[in-house]
C-alpha cells in the first residue's frame, strides 16, 4: 500500500521542517509527501529526506490546499492522509495505518487517537509533544488496540482510500480554516463504505495558535458552519445546534475572564455577527473573508 500525506501549512514554516524531521523517524515512511503551502516563505529548509516532497503553491484555505494535495496524489498512492502541521505521530502510526487498511477492504476511513490535544488548552511545544509520545509508548500495555465505527473522521490526522475520495473534494465554500470541514467531506466518503478511530495509530496535536484565524472571524464561522453542513445533509440539526449553543456559551461564560491564549471576546463578537446573519436569512460562510 503506498501512502501520501497531504500537509497543509501557512505561516508555520519552522514548523513544518521540525515535522519533516520527525516523520523521518516512522517505522514505514510515507511514499510521498505534499506540502500544500501558499507562498514560498510558508516553505522551511531541510535536508535530504527519506521520502520525496512535492511542494504545491496556491490559494490561502485549508480546503483549497488539501484539494490541490488530492489532486496531485490521486492515482498515485493507494492511501491519502491528511495531517495538520502541528500533529506529531507515534513512530509507528504509517506502519499500523497500512496493516489497518490491508487488513478491512471495508475500511475506507480512519482517524487515529489523539493522546493529548493542545486545541482544547493553551496548547504544546514539540519537545513537550516528543516526551508525551515517548510516556505512551513506555506504557503501551499488550492489550489488542480498539478500533471502534466513528461517524466522521477528525481533521488533525485521517486518511482515506484514493479510490473511495475519487470525486469528492473539501468544500471551499468553508474559507480559512475551514472549521467543520472534516465533518463535511466524512459524511460524504461515509457512503462508500466505514469510518474508524483505531487506537493503534495515535499521537499529540500540538494546537499551534500561532497563523489561526482571528478570533472575530472564527466565531463567525462557529455560527455558520455547521448550520451550512447541515443544510447540505452532511450534518444532523441537532449535532449542530449542540455545536453551536456549547460554543456560544463557552464564549459568554470566559469572556469575563478570558484565557490569554484565546480571543474569547473576539469569538463572541463574530457569534453575535452570525446570528444576526442567520436571522436575517444569510447562511453563507464565505462572508467571513468580508469580515
Amino acid at each position: 500500500m503506498r501512502i501520501g500525506l497531504v500537509i497543509a501549512t501557512y505561516k508555520r514554516a519552522t514548523l513544518v521542517g521540525e515535522l519533516l524531521n520527525s516523520i523521518q523517524n516512522q517505522s514505514r515512511l510515507p511514499d510521498e509527501v505534499v506540502i500544500s503551502a501558499v507562498d514560498s516563505s510558508d516553505l522551511p529548509d531541510v535536508p535530504a529526506l527519506g521520502f520525496p516532497v512535492k511542494v504545491l503553491l496556491g490559494p490561502a484555505g485549508s480546503c483549497t490546499q488539501r484539494n490541490n494535495g488530492i489532486e496531485y496524489l490521486s492515482g498515485r498512492v493507494d492511501i491519502i492522509m491528511f495531517l495538520d502541521d502541528d500533529f506529531w505521530m507515534g513512530s509507528s502510526y504509517l506502519e499500523e495505518l497500512a496493516r489497518l487498511f490491508a487488513s478491512d477492504c471495508s475500511i475506507v476511513g480512519a482517524t487515529g487517537k489523539v493522546i493529548a490535544d493542545g486545541a482544547t488548552s493553551a496548547g504544546f511545544s514539540v519537545a513537550q509533544a516528543e516526551a508525551v509520545l515517548r510516556s505512551h509508548q513506555d506504557h503501551l500495555g499488550p492489550e489488542r488496540p480498539a478500533t471502534v465505527e466513528v461517524p466522521d473522521t477528525y481533521g488533525c490526522n485521517m486518511a482515506f482510500r484514493t479510490r473511495c475520495i475519487d470525486t469528492i473534494r473539501f468544500d471551499e465554500r468553508l474559507p480559512l480554516y475551514g472549521w467543520q470541514e472534516d465533518v463535511d467531506f466524512s459524511a460524504q466518503v461515509r457512503k462508500a463504505g466505514r469510518l474508524v478511530r483505531a487506537d493503534a495509530i495515535w499521537g499529540v496535536h500540538l494546537g499551534t495558535k500561532m497563523g489561526k484565524t482571528s478570533g472575530l472571524r472564527f466565531g463567525y464561522s462557529q455560527v455558520i458552519n455547521p448550520l451550512y453542513v447541515y443544510r447540505k445533509g452532511n450534518m444532523r440539526l441537532s449535532a449542530a445546534g449542540s455545536l453551536i449553543l456549547r460554543n456560544i456559551t463557552a464564549n459568554i461564560v470566559k469572556s469575563v475572564f478570558p484565557e490569554p491564549y484565546i480571543d474569547r471576546r473576539g469569538r463572541l463578537r463574530g457569534n453575535l455577527i452570525g446570528i444576526a446573519h442567520i436571522l436575517q436569512g444569510r447562511l453563507e460562510p464565505t462572508h467571513v473573508l468580508q469580515i
